[in-house]
This record gives C-alpha cells, structure tokens and sequence, in this order.
C-alpha cells in the first residue's frame, strides 16, 4: 500500500522540513519513502511544495502524484490547486490561523498558535506534520521528535527542543475520525 502526502505554503514557513522530518520518520519505521520538494528558492515568501510517496514496499514510481491520499496546506496561495489532487476519502488538513473563512472540507487546525505556545512560531508546519500523524498512525511521536532532530544542520541545533514541543503539540491536538494511513500488519 502507498500514501501520497502534499505539503503546500509560502517559502519561510518550513515546509521543506515538515516533509524531510515526515520522510525520515517514516523510512525510521520501516516504510519506503521517495520525496520531492519544489520551491521558489530566490526568495522567502515564493510557492513551496512538497510531495512524499510512503509504502510498504518499495516504491517505483517517481514522487509527482497527480492524487493524493492527504494534503497539508500551510498558506492559502496554492490550496485550491492542492486541494484538487485530493482522493475522495482522503485528509486534508490546514492552518486555521491563515485560512480565513476555512478551506472547505479541510479539518483547521491553528497550528501557528500551538508552534507558539511551544515556544516558536516557525514550527507550524511541524505541528501539522505531527496532527497529520496523530490522526492517522502514519508514523510515532517519536519517530517524528528523531527524524527532526537528524533533520537540523548542526547551526540550528537550539531549535531541537522547541521543535519537539511543537511535534508533540500538533501530536497531541490531533483531529479524531480521520481515515488511517496503513493497516495493522496481521
């Protein structure tokens, strides 16, 4: 079985860490993963992108999904075009603190006030990441707290422990009822 995930936002809001940290989380635990990340790397601010296939076997084709299984959004500039990738049945998931007026059917999360709260206002991303996880079993707590600590250049290493605060914020402010990610092995 594979899973799609489309991370969306702005350049500067950490989108490219929230999929490296999802991606090493999940190849920790077992799974095959293959990511690709796109972005307007002149200036912070531009589109950002991020795709991951995650399965249980190996995976052949290449991370550019034309459906997927969930989506995150972290800024509304490029929702609706990532939105429309989204399987019937599928997650979608969003920060509430910037979608104003709500995303459709997506489940809001204020994810901004909870990387706050924990202590940086730059790891919302982490904190969807993380709710994403929670809601659907796609990988551990603590698969995400290592993958993210492994993920940061060792300049940045001040960030590890508000970072996992904002992990395990988003972990624990999961929405209920969402579809899980892969079936228990028998």
């Amino acid at each position: 079985m594979e899973r799609e995930v489309l991370l969306t936002g702005i350049g500067g809001q950490g989108v490219q860490l929230a999929a490296q940290v999802l991606a090493r989380a999940a190849t920790a635990e077992g799974r095959h993963v293959m990511s690709l990340g796109t972005y307007g790397g002149s200036m912070r601010g531009g589109d950002t992108d991020a795709s991951l296939l995650l399965g249980d076997a190996p995976i052949s084709a290449p991370p550019i999904v034309s459906r997927a299984w969930a989506v995150v959004g972290m800024h509304p500039r490029n929702w609706d075009a990532a939105l429309a990738k989204l399987r019937d049945g599928g997650v979608a998931l969003v920060n509430g603190d910037l979608f104003e007026g709500g995303a459709g059917d997506a489940v809001s999360l204020e994810a901004t006030a909870l990387a706050t709260a924990a202590g940086s206002d730059r790891a919302a991303a982490l904190v969807l990441v993380a709710a994403l996880a929670g809601a659907t079993g796609l990988v551990s707590l603590e698969a995400l707290v290592d993958a993210m600590a492994a993920s940061l250049p060792s300049y940045r290493t001040e960030h590890v422990e508000t970072n996992a605060r904002a992990l395990a914020a988003g972990f624990e402010a999961a929405p209920t009822g969402l579809p899980v990610a892969f079936e228990a092995a028998a």
